[in-house]
């Protein structure tokens, strides 16, 4: 990125508060930047580089970014576009998600540079008496008049009251880091906003609101998600990733560039006056999918994986490296044998991959869910992608 007005407008949603901030950036004050994640996964996909991507812009201008780990707000889980109550985690499957998220963000984001912190260091301290003074500052109405709270109470959906809390403690967030901008996607403009209404409550100056687009996910409709299963996350194989690009719908290539690369606009404008003539979008979609690989696991292996890839799909072969999966009994159903080794969810799944004609063995396709025989080194294959190579027990 070349300028600040393309900083403050690439993959840019909406910016509440943007003079003040264009203002902060001419007289040179450093400023603190929040982005916050809670940990409810153990996983970092693309989706989050769209953010990092940006902040890292910002460190390299000398501001410093404040990566919050929601430690405490995992407890809840935040509701936004829920339909229900998320369950809450234990104490040890925050911890471990914790720890591979600082990983992973060190491959968007400099780390050493950032100010690493876990709202546990506050709100674990709260009392009632500090939650009660806190929750005076913000009115029930304000609160649900969210459009996911509305749609619940609407629907006869239940609505717990710790989930009324979620954006009460994001907002004190904002205080505790006394933070100048607060970034994150469209579906948080509604806790964004709170931490921005709270620290002027409180006498702060308001925090400037920094909305970022949503990257969709590979289904091509709905927010990258790890719950969806439409993500490709930041340490996924190197061909695993290259093929998850290649996927994509046609008309996210487009946006993918824009989001996910820092590919010059005027490039990428160019791109899609080629691909509305008619040119190949397989090409386009190739370039794009070896660019995410060298992101974040080098040139060298997004060349190997692109070769990969084209041997397995465009010139029929397997990957070279399959896995192992251990067979408990050479007579079990197909249908179990999915379930039992990952390749399908439930056997009502596995069921539908096989009437769909999305399970091979040997590359002969199965229509039958108790036909085969198992036996050493047959290669059970589902949809394209996915292999396991089988040893009888």
């Amino acid at each position: 990125m070349d300028s600040i007005d393309e900083l403050l407008s690439r993959g840019v949603e909406q910016i509440i508060g943007r003079e003040e901030l264009e203002e902060a950036l001419k007289s040179g004050r450093k400023l603190r930047l929040k982005f916050g994640v809670d940990p409810t996964r153990p996983d970092i996909h693309i989706g989050h580089s769209v953010v990092f991507r940006v902040l890292r812009r910002f460190q390299e201008l000398g501001h410093t970014v404040i990566f919050l780990i929601g430690d405490y707000t995992t407890k809840i889980g935040d509701p936004s576009g829920k339909s229900k109550t998320r369950p809450m985690l234990t104490d040890e499957e925050i911890k471990g998600n914790v720890q591979t998220y600082l990983d992973q963000a060190g491959l968007l984001l400099d780390i050493k540079k950032a100010e690493i912190r876990y709202n546990s260091e506050w709100l674990g301290k709260l009392d009632f008496n500090g939650l009660i003074a806190l929750a005076s500052k913000m009115s029930v109405a304000q609160v649900i008049e969210r459009e996911d709270f509305k749609n619940r109470l609407a629907g006869g959906q239940e609505l717990a009251l710790h989930e009324l809390l979620y954006p009460l403690m994001q907002a004190y967030d904002s205080v505790m880091l006394e933070a100048d901008v607060e970034f994150g996607g469209n579906d948080q403009l509604f806790n964004i906003m709170a931490g921005r209404a709270l620290q002027k409550k409180l006498g702060q100056r308001p925090q400037v609101v920094f909305i970022m687009e949503l990257l969709v996910g590979l289904d091509g409709t709905k927010k990258m998600s790890k719950s969806l299963d439409n993500y490709v996350g930041v340490t996924d194989e190197p061909v695993d990733m290259y093929g998850k690009v290649m996927s994509l719908p046609d008309n996210l290539i487009a946006p993918y560039y824009k989001l996910c690369t820092d590919i010059p606009l005027a490039t990428i404008d160019g791109l899609v006056k080629t691909l509305a003539e008619g040119a190949n979008p397989r090409d386009s979609k190739a370039s794009l999918a070896r660019e995410i690989v060298r992101q974040y696991h080098g040139e060298t292996k997004a060349l190997a994986a692109e070769e990969a890839w084209n041997k397995q799909f465009r010139e029929g072969g397997r990957p070279q490296h399959i896995e192992e999966y251990a067979v408990e009994d050479a007579h079990m159903s197909l249908v179990d044998l999915l379930v039992a080794s990952g390749l399908a969810a439930s056997k009502g799944e596995a069921r539908r991959l096989i009437e769909q004609g999305g399970v091979r063995l040997d590359d002969t396709v199965q229509t039958s869910e108790a036909e085969p025989v198992f036996a050493n080194h047959q290669i059970l294959q589902v949809g394209k992608r996915r292999y396991l190579k089988l040893r009888v027990k």
